[in-house]
Parts: structure tokens; sequence; C-alpha cells
């Protein structure tokens, strides 16, 4: 199951720069995961300051 990045995102990119696989890149308002690429490790949902990464 692929991680999702909610509203409470405010674009610091600590997510892309944990996601081993290079799965999170900046959206039209936040950052995003891309689904396709995500292996689910959580090591960006660790690396969030503000909780806005979760299990989809």
């Amino acid at each position: 199951m692929a991680r999702k990045i909610s509203d409470a995102c405010i674009s610091c990119g600590s997510c892309a720069g944990t996601c081993p696989v290079g799965a999170i890149d900046m959206g039209a308002e936040h950052y995003e995961v891309d689904a396709s690429k995500c292996i689910d490790c959580g090591a960006c949902e660790a690396g969030c300051p503000v909780g806005a990464i979760s299990e989809e």
C-alpha cells in the first residue's frame, strides 16, 4: 500500500529527500507520492516534520 501526503504538507521537501526510490515530487499544491514507484517503506512518513504522510 502506497503512502499519501495530506494538505497539511508544508512543502519542505524532507520526504523527497528520504525516499529511497524517488517516488515523491512536488505537485501542484504540495508534495505527492507516485504510487507506482512507492515501496511502502515508511521512510517519508518518519521524515515528515508535520505528520502529513500516512498509509493510503
